[in-house]
């Protein structure tokens, strides 16, 4: 039975999901336990659901993100679906605008559209995704510019896209630099920082986008989401356990090999070298692994650090219960 002394504050707990693919699993069974953990969160009451944009990557199935966010609002009823992110360089505006339009409209005041710059993949994938000479982040404001201008009517500009005018969702800023920070702060509008894997820029990003903020007609003041990677299990022996499978994925990863995920036996009895081990350490630092309490604290130092909004949690383990029991767990912190 999970016991917890306090609850944590006030913030919006929120989803953040790259439909793992785990070592034995496929694509099918992963997409089939994102609508699973889609629903268990919802009852769970947490904010919004969002999914990742990634491409080419063995261990990742929600590369159609606008299509996997179409079949997670289907599934729910409340809970806020979105796009974690979309990474513009890699699509034509107007057909960005028609996809988030055309589920805003099935799915009305539901629908979150986060725009990121990266290319969520490879080099060679993204010359895939956008062909020769074709889209760059080079010009991602003015990429961005375009995406907004097709959510309004216009008689001038010849190329409209129907479905999205008046149907356009809450649009989001991500970020792991101060780029898009500065950029969010500029326009007004809600940013996303991914500080599950960015964490040394967390602070001067924030503190960007906070001092560059200008009201706009979407926010009177900064709202400021992270991204933060959570296992939550009954003891800290347990969860440090369970995480071990992201520390493998990201190590063959970072070696040009992309893996499914392992299981965390295969994690546990991989031969690391120090410097494997040295690097796993600095690179999930930031990580909240650990029992109720030990996550409590982890999150409840972020918040203070910080003063975030709200934040977004990812779960990567290889077992499907483990990770609804990681919500689990950190559901009941709220309680």
């Amino acid at each position: 039975m999970t016991t917890v002394v306090s609850s944590l504050p006030d913030v919006p707990l929120s989803v953040l999901d790259l439909s793992p693919i785990s070592d034995g699993g496929d694509a099918a069974t992963a997409l089939r336990n994102t609508l699973d953990l889609a629903r268990a969160t919802e009852r769970l009451g947490f904010h919004r659901y969002w999914l990742a944009e990634h491409h080419n990557m063995p261990g990742i199935a929600s590369s159609a993100t606008a299509v996997l966010i179409g079949h997670v609002a289907d599934a729910t009823e409340r809970i806020r679906v979105g796009s974690g992110g979309v990474m513009l360089p890699n699509h034509a505006p107007l057909v960005v605008a028609e996809q988030f339009g055309t589920l805003e409209a099935f799915h009305p005041g539901r629908i979150d559209l986060g725009i990121g710059r990266a290319p969520g993949t490879d080099q060679r994938t993204a010359l895939a995704l956008r062909g020769p000479g074709g889209l760059s982040a080079e010009n991602f404001p003015q990429q961005l510019a375009e995406l907004l201008d097709y959510f309004e009517p216009s008689a001038a500009r010849g190329v409209n896209a129907v479905t999205a005018e008046g149907n356009r969702p809450p649009v989001w800023l991500l970020g792991s630099s101060g780029f898009s920070a500065q950029l969010a702060g500029r326009m007004g509008l809600p940013f996303s920082f991914a500080h599950h894997f960015a964490a040394e820029n967390t602070l001067p990003a924030v503190r960007l986008y906070r001092d560059n903020f200008q009201p706009s007609e979407v926010l009177d003041e900064p709202y400021v989401m992270l991204g933060v990677s959570v296992v939550a299990a009954e003891t800290d022996e347990r969860a440090r356990f369970l995480a071990g499978p992201s520390g493998l994925t990201f190590l063959s990863l970072r070696r040009g090999r992309p893996i499914a995920l392992p299981t965390p036996e295969d994690a546990a009895a991989y031969p690391y070298t120090d410097i494997d081990r040295a690097f796993l350490a600095e690179r999930f630092a930031s990580s909240i692994v650990g029992s109720p309490e030990t996550v409590q604290k982890g999150l409840e130092r972020l918040l203070a650090d910080t003063g975030a909004d709200e934040l977004m949690v990812t779960t990567m383990v290889h077992g499907h219960a483990d990770r609804v029991r990681s919500y689990e767990i950190l559901a009941s912190l709220k309680s």
